[in-house]
């Protein structure tokens, strides 16, 4: 597996996907609406243009492709859930039957993996855990239903030539491209500017991790992974924590908020990836991270 196609790769999560991979010396070519910035990754790759489009051939984006990692997702900006805006039709339309006419175009190219970014979302949102893959889906949001639609055409297309899976991924974090803001720039700002912060609860993997998860859908043996699910996330964190390490680096006088209470909040086992030999990187990565961040926004 050399050559792979990253659609999405300039989003915050595909930027982690593409950078993971050149890591690991894969051949990346990137995939969006448009072309992205030249400081935008670590090296200039190449791009094609792809979109969320049912009646458009797209063919020529997949020639001499060996993997193709989905990772596109239309939606209002800065949104996710509720992202479907005014027009849940087209929403559907583009995340779902765009989606499937990418993947029948790779396949019939000879793409030989797929990789599709799914979501904790189709889990719903607050059931009892930790909940592993035999969970039946029950999305609350539209966009659950459509990461859940998109699974099943997608497991429909596996065959022995064509190995698919799919990455039910919670919040990710880490440092954002060049030029653009990391997801907790609002919440640091906003509490060392001594702002009330409210209490909040989230489980969230680093972006460097959810690339790990990707290489191993396009490494491990086809038969392990064929029109498999796998959860992807790594720590239960509310703002108190990370903050805690925040107030550490700065030396901050401000009170932390309270912490969030955990009753309830769903958290996905990540056992079965675990075995297949992906290791997050936990607390100490968290920490790692944070202080990057928080260096980074000093020397801007």
């Amino acid at each position: 597996m050399s050559r792979v196609l990253v659609s999405g790769g300039t989003g915050f999560v595909g930027r982690f996907i593409v950078e993971h991979l050149i890591a690991h010396r894969y051949e990346v070519i990137v995939s969006g609406r448009h072309p992205p910035d030249n400081s935008f990754f670590s090296r200039n790759l190449p791009f094609v243009p792809l979109v969320l489009d049912l009646d458009r051939d797209q063919s020529a984006a997949f020639d001499g492709i060996d993997g193709f990692v989905h990772a596109a997702f239309d939606h209002v900006e800065g949104k996710y859930r509720g992202g479907e805006g005014d027009d849940p039709e087209s929403f559907r339309r583009a995340n779902i039957d765009g989606s499937i006419r990418l993947f029948e175009t790779a396949r019939a190219a000879g793409v030989k993996r797929c990789v599709f970014l799914s979501s904790r979302a189709v889990y719903g949102s607050r059931r009892p855990g930790p909940i592993d893959e035999t969970f039946a889906p029950d999305p609350d949001t539209l966009y659950g239903a459509v990461k859940v639609a998109v699974e099943d055409h997608l497991r429909l297309l596996a065959t022995e030539d064509f190995s698919v899976a799919s990455l039910r991924v919670t919040g990710v974090y880490g440092a954002a491209a060049p030029g653009r803001q990391h997801k907790w720039a609002e919440l640091f700002a906003n509490y060392l500017d001594g702002k009330p912060i409210q209490p909040r609860i989230g489980t969230e993997v680093h972006g460097d991790d959810v690339g790990a998860a990707v290489r191993l859908m396009l490494e491990a043996d086809s038969d392990t992974v064929r029109g498999e699910v796998f959860n992807v996330s790594d720590l239960l964190l509310d703002v108190r924590q990370i903050l805690s390490v925040v107030q550490t680096l700065t030396g901050s006088r401000h009170p932390l908020p309270e912490a969030a209470s955990a009753d309830g909040y769903l958290v996905m086992s990540t056992e079965k990836l675990r075995r297949l030999g992906w290791q997050p990187g936990g607390s100490e990565l968290l920490a790692t991270t944070i202080r990057e961040l928080v260096t980074d926004s000093k020397s801007a």
